[in-house]
């Protein structure tokens, strides 16, 4: 038995993943019939919504995630699949990575895709902590989209060479913006991994949220703890509910490469909602979704700071990110 198979083999087939899940309906499939079809390893948007829902809690995500790994291991260390040649050269060893005033005790880590879609409330921020706390920034890539892609190796040398420039620069503490960097982070990393909003609150910066009712569009990471929403709640001023039945914004794990029309779909049933509003604190949902024509995107961030900025829609969203490498 493979170990996806493994994964997967107290399903009772109660159907209920296949129910919650776009990509499992269309294959008409659940966890078990997944584990069992390595080709669609890359279709999986790793939401963990069929995990929610599944009696026997078994993990979809990591099996798509098992999938993967065997496929690189089975392609001589390589992934098998087309269509991710730019990403592993830009991640695997991040070109863009700056870390010239990254030594300090405590450094804002704002990751790849804040810097992205909003570069005006990076600088602001980046501004802001220094002068009211000396604390420091790290241009750098997480590793988490190296390690969903199956990449084990280059996952471990990734986390390795991080471990060892952070000994290296004595960062006790790393801020970080990006819901995937804190959830990839915080159970690897040896020193506090902590959302910005935490830091906001600590040091007593940020405004309120005033809206007659927030709809908070939670990440994929967050779902299953919400610590992230936990962290952003002193923020909101009033009424506030997330927002249901919209599985993944559509870049969840590098999937709408294989899936464009589930991709797609999931912004056009959000838009669909007609909402006042949509708040997100992920800069990734915040981009694909006001991209994909849902109107009134909100970044959590960029409010509580009232830079104003939204989120960036043309391609120049590359060199927001590469341009700190020169800074």
């Amino acid at each position: 038995m493979s170990k996806a198979c493994k994964l997967a083999e107290n399903c009772i087939h109660c159907g209920l993943c296949t129910r919650k899940c776009d990509f499992l309906k269309k294959y008409k499939m659940d966890l078990q019939g997944f584990a069992e079809h390595p080709e669609l390893a890359y279709h999986c948007f790793l939401c963990s919504d069929c995990s929610m829902v599944c009696p026997k809690k078994i993990d979809g995500r990591e099996i798509a995630l098992q999938l993967r790994r065997d496929s690189v291991a089975d392609n001589g260390g390589k992934v098998p699949e087309k269509g991710y040649t730019a990403l592993i050269a830009e991640k695997k060893n991040y070109l863009f990575r700056n870390q010239k005033a990254a030594d300090r005790r405590s450094v804002l880590f704002p990751g790849c895709n804040f810097p992205s879609f909003f570069p005006e409330t990076t600088e602001y921020l980046v501004k802001l902590l220094k002068n009211t706390a000396d604390i420091g920034v790290w241009y750098d890539c997480c590793g988490k989209p190296i390690s969903e892609l199956g990449l084990t190796k280059d996952e471990s040398q990734g986390l390795k060479t991080l471990k060892q420039r952070i000994e290296k620069l004595g960062i006790e503490e790393i801020i970080v913006l990006c819901p995937n960097c804190y959830h990839f982070l915080k159970p690897r990393l040896d020193i506090p991994v902590v959302s910005i909003y935490e830091k906001l609150c600590e040091l007593g910066l940020g405004g309120k949220i005033s809206e007659e009712k927030v709809h908070l569009f939670v990440p994929c990471p967050d779902k299953a703890s919400l610590a992230l929403e936990k962290s952003i709640l002193p923020f909101i001023d009033g009424e506030w509910e997330n927002i249901r039945g919209i599985q993944c914004c559509g870049l969840g794990g590098c999937a709408a490469e294989k899936e464009p029309e589930i991709s797609a779909s999931f912004a056009a049933g959000l838009k669909e909602k007609n909402l006042p509003n949509v708040y997100t604190y992920c800069a990734s949902c915040a981009g694909k979704l006001r991209r994909s024509g849902v109107a009134n995107v909100h970044h959590v961030l960029v409010d509580i700071l009232g830079t104003e900025e939204e989120s960036e829609l043309s391609f120049k969203s590359v060199w927001n990110r590469a341009k700190h490498r020169l800074m």
